[in-house]
């Protein structure tokens, strides 16, 4: 079940309020959009994966279409916008698409059902690209390393041929996290061009909120992160409870930043 993060830190933040009106950018599986309707609010839940949308009610676009969704719906000159960057658990759980290195299926990685997969780009793009994406988005220290040996591999169409092939070449011994990790994260990254769209999405939200209305942005990690307060300039930055980290680990590297626009 997907457990929405900082979700008392998102509504003391926001202050939904009967007769306010709030879109959240990326519904995920609803938690956010729920709490801020049972606060009296009015909401706009957009979600990029048709799959998850018709499994919430939410319209199934990309929130870089923010400002064309918002106006046909009459949310521009809303109360606030929340983006909440992290993929749901259904995706992981249910999804069937690759999204973990601890489940064995196609190696695909897109939200939507368009552009280039997973298998696609570790198949088709050059040593060098490829290097390149795990050093850029994954930050990854053996990123020529794991590239070299995957161009020797290919083809390459699962997540356990990609995992098998990372721990043949990356030592374990020198890695706190799964030596996986990183790869999937630059791979999830290129695939749903997600960095390009946080700042495509972030100057949608400027336009369609209110002057002194909210835009609240919870990110998981730091390239995400760099976006976000480079974009605000000033932003208030509120990270998780102890109790919340115990009781959802994807809490943990949660960073919530809420600016008002002025």
């Amino acid at each position: 079940m997907h457990v929405p993060v900082l979700l008392e830190e998102v509504i003391q933040c926001l202050d939904p309020k009967p007769g306010r009106k709030y879109i959240d950018a990326t519904a995920n599986g609803g938690g956010h959009t729920k709490a801020l309707r049972d606060m009296g609010a009015e909401v706009l839940s957009i979600e990029w994966d048709p799959e998850l949308a018709k499994q919430i009610g939410a319209v199934s676009d990309s929130y870089i279409n923010i400002v064309n969704v918002a106006k046909e719906h009459g949310f521009d000159q809303c109360d606030g916008v929340l983006f909440d960057l992290g993929f749901s658990s259904w995706h992981i759980e249910e999804s069937g698409r690759g999204f973990s290195f601890l489940r064995d299926e196609p190696l695909d990685m897109r939200y939507s059902h368009s552009g280039r997969t997973a298998a696609d780009i570790l198949n088709n793009y050059s040593e060098e690209e490829i290097a390149r994406i795990f050093k850029e988005y994954g930050e990854e220290r053996f990123d020529g390393r794991i590239a070299n040996a995957m161009v020797k591999a290919r083809p390459i169409y699962t997540t356990f041929q990609l995992v098998e092939l990372i721990k043949g070449v990356v030592p374990t011994r020198r890695v706190k996290i799964n030596p996986a990790t990183r790869v999937f994260q630059a791979l999830r990254i290129e695939v749903n061009h997600e960095l390009e769209n946080i700042q495509k999405g972030l100057e949608g939200a400027m336009k369609v909120v209110r002057v002194g209305g909210k835009i609240a942005v919870i990110t998981f990690h730091s390239l995400e992160d760099r976006i976000v307060k480079k974009f605000f300039h000033k932003s208030k930055l509120i990270r998780p409870q102890w109790a919340e980290i115990k009781n959802n680990r994807r809490a943990r590297s949660a960073k919530l930043r809420v600016a008002e626009k002025i």
